[in-house]
């Protein structure tokens, strides 16, 4: 009895409570009055209620919004992932999110859909919530933006810069005449025309050209810390030069726009004189990650806000606010990291996405249907590459950097991305840019953003350097080259451990190199050093304990998988080793539908699910894909604390393993270790060459090689320190759920070279 006491009381206490609402709420029905019981619609039947509650549920605006909201992420991570794999930025594929769904595709063809996912009396909920995500967007950019760089390396950075902003920004005035003159726009001041046109000329994305260097790795090279020096220094004057071109526009007039240039000085004085020493000195208090408390944080977002507020009031646009506010934080990378980290994924992920769809629907390229037009829009993309390319790359060579490095800056500075988009907006919405011209500035933006990858890539293959290629391939072929790619630590710890069993008693004939690839959207440019150094400390230290020499790679990659392929098939790797890859959806019948939604957002992931090359719910996807691509053999580490190799167990269960000879061979001969070689459905039988190999192996070392068809009872699992197996294998032995299965120590799953 004493076991359901407590569901007794559970049940009678419910019972009675409902019996008590149940009474009180028919007490009440008997006080209303009559007039209300007349005015009750009558029931249509419960299913059509239903229905049309559902239907005006539907329509509310909150769901709406919710709807819209959800569409715009999945369409924006679908084609950020189709511009990945085409190694373009992830802004791209978000720009043309923004223009499918927009009149341009969703509309033009599904037009009923469309009105009914984006009616227009929602689109100003959509406005605001985009124009938010701008305002933490620019502060962003602010913070990223590190001023004692402009300091210490001003003098040629701001020759370059502003050489790129004045080339282009004539350019521009030049090309608005032309266009005023034969395209004139309705109610329009051409000092206001060819001011914007001009500022939307001159534009570098510096978010867009720093996440190009970090995943090209030119971080540490002087062409990318000019390139970045560049970009911050231009997108400095470019938004000053905006907020007084805004300034103007509204105003009408020079004259009348000094007020508002004299009220944007004094704000810009205050910031710099008076807030940015207050804050500085609250980061010096609370500068660490762990200090950070949400009062210091309510303090920040204050400043934010109040600085966009005292923008927008003066007429210079509550972004500059933005970008300010962000520009005067305290400096340190370790603060703005930790700072950024608490609003970046609100930001770019959330509220972003929202931006650039609102803009695909301001974006009509149907209106481009004269031959004409589209003239006007290639007229516009020459004159804004070649005023911004030739304008950096002269500029860039008179200051004394090479051809080369010219180029290269030149095809950087010409990346404009979002921050276009934002000056475009602007334009729009002050009315001085029409729907047509609004539209080909847009496509301007998209061409000269899409071709900052390629140009790099046709510079790089003119200017490459000569190899002696005898004289590597030799060297390539005196040792056997282990790389290790890790993300965390101690994956990277057992990894090296490993590789070290591998090599223990020929480490000069061995070269091994551990791989480290940060996302690139979770690193910014001026914590790459730190990063480096905090990913590579502990695998150092336990080299260092094992006399074992490594190479270290830092890589910034949108692409990861990608990356570690290119990255061994380059250096011609003899075996690569990878931490195992669990998916975090196992375990619950939600999380398996959540990986199945994945793999829509990911079509490769769906490719190889439909195709049956890998079980649905595999927790080794990611590896089994690099596995289809890498050249070398394949090692997949399900790390238990691994620490050596002493003992080691060896199933055998397809005919196919026999390329696990060479590691038994290699774990004998460096690591001493003991072998037991379990021979489970008999394959030693019928492959007489696996066979031959291990009676060779046998003879060569031993007392170091055990061959049984028994099964291995749980006190000889406890005593392994490693279970090496083929992954084919290891795909059956899973799928049938044998028994044995928890037993096993740290186990490497093994896949042979390509033939």
């Amino acid at each position: 009895m004493r076991r359901y006491r407590n569901t007794i009381f559970y049940v009678v206490l419910v019972g009675t409570l409902l019996g008590v609402m149940y009474w009180v709420i028919h007490l009440g029905t008997q006080l209303e009055a009559p007039e209300l019981l007349r005015g009750q619609k009558t029931s249509q039947g419960a299913w059509n209620d239903f229905t049309s509650t559902l239907f005006h549920s539907l329509q509310h605006p909150l769901a709406i919004l919710l709807a819209q909201i959800v569409t715009i992420i999945i369409a924006a991570r679908i084609m950020g992932w189709i511009c990945i794999k085409i190694k373009q930025p992830v802004v791209i594929g978000e720009m043309l999110a923004g223009i499918i769904l927009g009149p341009s595709l969703l509309g033009l063809h599904f037009p009923e859909f469309s009105h009914t996912l984006f009616p227009v009396e929602s689109l100003s909920n959509l406005q605001f919530l985009s124009q938010i995500g701008l305002i933490l967007f620019m502060f962003i950019i602010g913070m990223e933006l590190d001023l004692n760089v402009l300091r210490n390396k001003a003098h040629d950075a701001v020759v370059i810069s502003h050489a790129s902003i004045v080339i282009p920004f004539t350019l521009g005035i030049s090309l608005a005449y032309f266009l005023y003159l034969f395209h004139p726009p309705t109610n329009v001041e051409f000092l206001s025309y060819s001011l914007f046109i001009g500022i939307s000329m001159s534009i570098t994305a510096f978010p867009v050209l720093a996440r190009i260097i970090q995943e090209r790795g030119l971080q540490k090279s002087k062409l990318g810390a000019m390139a970045i020096t560049c970009a911050a220094a231009d997108d400095t004057t470019a938004w000053c030069i905006l907020a007084v071109v805004i300034a103007i526009v509204k105003a009408g007039d020079f004259a009348s726009a000094l007020y508002t240039i004299g009220l944007a000085v004094a704000y810009v004085l205050i910031m710099i004189k008076i807030v940015r020493p207050f804050l500085m000195r609250v980061g010096e208090v609370k500068g660490s990650k762990e200090a950070l408390s949400k009062p210091v944080v309510a303090i920040f977002f204050i400043v934010l806000l109040l600085s966009a507020y005292a923008t927008e009031v003066i007429g210079i646009h509550a972004l500059f606010g933005a970008f300010m506010a962000g520009a005067i934080m305290p400096e340190g990378s370790r603060f703005r990291t930790a700072f950024i980290e608490k609003i970046e994924d609100v930001s770019t992920l959330l509220l972003l996405p929202l931006f650039f769809v609102f803009t695909g629907l301001r974006t009509q390229i149907g209106l481009l249907n004269d031959p004409q037009l589209w003239m006007i829009t290639i007229g516009i993309i020459l004159v804004a590459v070649i005023g911004k390319f030739a304008g950096s790359t002269l500029a860039a060579r008179f200051v004394g950097q090479s051809w080369k490095d010219s180029l290269s800056i030149g095809a950087l500075m010409n990346t404009r991305g979002l921050m276009e988009l934002i000056v475009l907006n602007i334009g729009y919405d002050l009315g001085v840019l029409s729907a047509e011209l609004f539209s080909m500035m847009v496509v301007m933006a998209l061409v000269t953003t899409f071709m900052t990858g390629p140009s790099l890539d046709l510079i790089n293959f003119l200017y490459r350097p000569k190899k002696n290629s005898l004289q590597e391939d030799f060297r390539d072929k005196s040792k056997f080259k282990i790389l290790l790619s890790f993300a965390k630590s101690n994956t990277g710890i057992s990894l090296l451990y490993l590789a070290d069993a591998l090599t223990l008693k020929s480490k000069k004939n061995a070269e091994i190199t551990a791989l480290h690839i940060e996302p690139a959207n979770e690193l910014h440019h001026y914590e790459v050093e730190i990063q480096e150094l905090d990913s590579f400390r502990e695998i150092k230290q336990v080299a260092m304990q094992l006399e074992q020499p490594i190479q270290t790679i830092f890589k910034i990659s949108s692409d990861i998988d990608n990356e570690i392929v290119q990255t061994s098939n380059e250096r011609n790797q003899d075996l690569l080793l990878l931490g195992v890859s669990e998916s975090i959806y196992e375990g619950s019948l939600l999380g398996r539908f959540l990986d199945f939604t994945t793999r829509i957002v990911n079509p490769e992931k769906l490719f190889h699910t439909v195709t049956n090359a890998e079980s649905p719910f595999m927790t080794f996807d990611r590896n089994q894909q690099i596995n289809a691509k890498v050249n070398a053999q394949v090692g997949i580490l399900i790390d238990k604390n691994f620490l050596k190799a002493n003992r080691v167990v060896v199933p055998v269960v397809l005919k196919n393993d026999e390329f696990l000879g060479e590691m038994i061979q290699r774990l004998i001969q460096h690591s001493d270790a003991q072998v037991i070689v379990w021979d489970l459905n008999q394959v030693l039988k019928t492959n007489e060459s696996f066979k031959e190999k291990l009676r060779q192996l046998e003879q060569l070392v031993p007392n170091h090689l055990t061959i049984t068809e028994k099964e291995l009872n749980r006190e000889t699992w406890q005593e392994q320190d490693l279970m090496l197996i083929s992954l084919p294998s290891w795909n059956k032995i899973v799928n049938k759920k044998v028994h044995w299965l928890p037993f096993t120590p740290s186990t490497l799953l093994m896949a042979d070279r390509k033939p």
